[in-house]
């Protein structure tokens, strides 16, 4: 039997707003205001965001500004990843739902079935990094530039990155799903002891990261982006999907959230920690 979830196509914003919106799915969800729900979304301009254990001074804000990005500290752990050319989901549901493992990795592996199906719809065989026979594992280690058990490879190398959070009950997980990749751009962004380090830290990324342009040999638009993985996730998930309205109440919220917290430098600049040491002088 089919789980009814809620749609949201919500197009394109600021870094700050979208992360704001993916904290209200939570915090609405945790409150019985909406059902499981599924988003897509893009971004204005090109965003750096950053996981939400991860120190900013690794980030070059010199090239953030040459090139005019904007910068966000995610709700969610993982390492920077730069949001552009692409198509960007998340999700939120019950931890206590039923078909949501308590173990992280294999909810991944559940939830990521719905990226295996989107990838499928374009033409795509990809496949997880971590074979499902070595979920029992429970591997939970990150090992810098090498993919986990929630990435997705084609031939070898990373097509996507997930991250994923739970709080108030919650499980929340959004992906970058991205077409076409600047990888000039995404290595001005970034700080390095040298140039050398530089070209030599991009040439490993070449090689170990793809694009769905560079499998496919072809330039999706957003829109049908959107379509192949609206009908990726209904199929790997067995789920229907209804379109639902957002109340200009909700949208007040967001925009609130995104003014107060994901625009501001203490969010943004510093860590938890950072925060509370700071607090501390």
């Amino acid at each position: 039997m089919e789980t009814n979830w809620g749609l949201l196509d919500t197009g394109y914003h600021s870094a700050a707003i979208n992360m704001a919106f993916d904290e209200c799915l939570l915090n609405w969800q945790s409150e019985g205001k909406i059902p499981p729900t599924l988003r897509f979304y893009g971004w204005n301009k090109p965003s750096l965001s950053i996981g939400y254990f991860q120190r900013a001074k690794t980030i070059n804000f010199e090239g953030i500004r040459k090139h005019d990005c904007e910068f966000v500290r995610r709700l969610t752990g993982g390492s920077a990843v730069l949001h552009a050319d692409e198509l960007t989901y998340s999700l939120v549901i019950s931890e206590n739902d039923p078909d949501i493992p308590k173990s992280v990795t294999k909810a991944y592996y559940v939830l990521t079935q719905g990226v295996l199906e989107g990838y499928k719809n374009l033409g795509i065989d990809a496949d997880f990094a971590i074979p499902e026979r070595e979920l029992d594992n429970d591997r939970s280690a990150i090992c810098f530039e090498k993919p986990s058990f929630y990435e997705m490879l084609v031939d070898g190398k990373k097509i996507c990155g997930n991250a994923q959070t739970r709080k108030k009950g919650v499980l929340l997980q959004h992906g970058s799903l991205p077409i076409t990749m600047d990888n000039d751009l995404l290595f001005d962004l970034f700080a390095f002891s040298s140039e050398k380090m530089r070209e030599r830290r991009k040439v490993r990324f070449t090689e170990k990261a793809t694009t769905i342009q560079e499998v496919t040999g072809k330039t999706f638009t957003y829109e049908e982006m959107v379509e192949a993985f609206k009908n990726g996730f209904a199929k790997g998930l067995s789920i229907s999907l209804t379109p639902y309205e957002l109340t200009d109440e909700q949208w007040a919220e967001v925009k609130e959230l995104a003014e107060t917290k994901y625009a501001t430098d203490t969010w943004n600049l510093y860590t938890s920690k950072e925060r509370e040491t700071i607090a501390k002088v």
